[in-house]
């Protein structure tokens, strides 16, 4: 039965990490044709959908995604790839915030995800040194 139940787990480890790979171009196609307004209406529209039995964890999912991001075409930025561990977070019944912010002095902005106030794709100092612009 354990062996029945890690080859589930592996396939569907792989199953998210295509998907987040396939997210990860369709965020580039529609911030090429539509801007980043369009990305911001589509995350804040996003709704968490309610949990399946064999739900991927939080961690699973931001395991695929940064795999995902490895294999990508480019180098898939912090805001990308926060948009994408968003939308699959909440696809997977997780509560996920997009959190948008910035340091003013020496400039710099930076995107995230927070799953019950914590941090779940970077470090957790960000929510120090950063003063939040948007937390969608």
């Amino acid at each position: 039965m354990t062996w029945l139940r890690r080859t589930w787990s592996a396939i569907a480890l792989a199953r998210i990490t295509v998907r987040a790979w396939f997210a990860l171009a369709a965020f580039d196609a529609k911030t090429s044709t539509a801007g980043f307004g369009a990305i911001h209406d589509c995350v804040r529209a996003s709704r968490v959908q309610r949990r399946r039995a064999r739900s991927c964890s939080v961690d699973e999912i931001v395991w695929a995604v940064d795999e995902a991001c490895v294999w990508y075409l480019k180098r898939a930025a912090c805001f990308q790839r926060s948009v994408v561990a968003t939308r699959l977070l909440r696809r997977h019944g997780h509560d996920a915030s997009l959190v948008i912010a910035y340091r003013p002095i020496p400039f710099e902005s930076h995107a995230w995800v927070e799953v019950d106030g914590c941090v779940v794709n970077d470090l957790a100092q960000y929510q120090k040194a950063f003063i939040v612009l948007d937390r969608l």
